[in-house]
């Protein structure tokens, strides 16, 4: 799974898969390893991160620092996910 950069323990990555259509843009976040049901995070139009499911189950405080990193850098992930999947859509 490309990975995008890490924060901490925590991995951020996108989950390759062939989707048709492509998914709205979203991260994943898993602690160590990736897996397919980790947290997912939506990142919005205007770049803003919007919490999905929780799924890996990450502390609060721990998550909302990731999200900030999410956020600062929005735009290098939405460069990542055009270079990997070719379209962007938003969730909103």
């Amino acid at each position: 799974m490309p990975q995008i950069f890490r924060v901490g323990s925590y991995v951020v990555y996108f989950w390759s898969n062939k989707n048709n259509p492509v998914e709205p843009i979203h991260v994943h976040v898993s602690e160590g390893r990736a897996f397919a049901s980790s947290t997912k995070i939506w990142i919005t139009n205007s770049g803003k991160a919007l919490i999905c499911n929780n799924n890996s189950r990450i502390p609060d405080k721990v998550l909302k620092n990731i999200m900030r990193q999410i956020e600062a850098n929005s735009e290098m992930i939405l460069d990542r996910w055009r270079e990997q999947f070719g379209e962007i859509r938003y969730y909103c």
